[in-house]
């Protein structure tokens, strides 16, 4: 069974900072296209952020683009978004996901694209 670990979520004041690790299996993180997705309560899960294997190409979405920077570190399988600027209608439950690279081409921010979860990290912006 393969899990992702999301980790870094907490609580902060509006127009803080937090910065969310994901460690990501090395058999999931050299073969595919990692992300983050949110969910708060009574909404649908969103897409907030994928990057390619390599890391060369990002999608953000519109809500969190100037604000957050999703990035990875290929030698520690490590899945990184930092997040500035946080508002709270931030706060949510984040997810980390990955997806092969054919799926992500297509539909970088799409939770049904997304074949590998983690259990989540909870954001709290108050």
């Amino acid at each position: 069974h393969v899990q992702l670990v999301e980790s870094g979520g907490g609580s902060v004041q509006v127009g803080g900072s937090l910065r969310l690790f994901c460690a990501v299996p090395e058999s999931i993180f050299s073969t595919n296209c990692p992300g983050w997705f949110r969910q708060a309560p009574g909404k649908e899960r969103e897409g907030v952020a994928a990057i390619s294997v390599g890391g060369g190409i990002t999608h953000y979405a519109d809500s969190v683009k100037g604000r957050y920077t999703i990035s990875q570190d290929n030698a520690k399988n490590t899945l990184y978004l930092q997040m500035n600027s946080l508002k709270p209608e931030d706060a949510a439950m984040y997810y980390c996901a990955a997806t092969l690279a054919v799926a992500y081409l297509s539909r970088p921010l799409d939770k049904n694209a997304y074949h590998y979860w983690g259990q989540g990290t909870q954001v709290t912006v108050s």
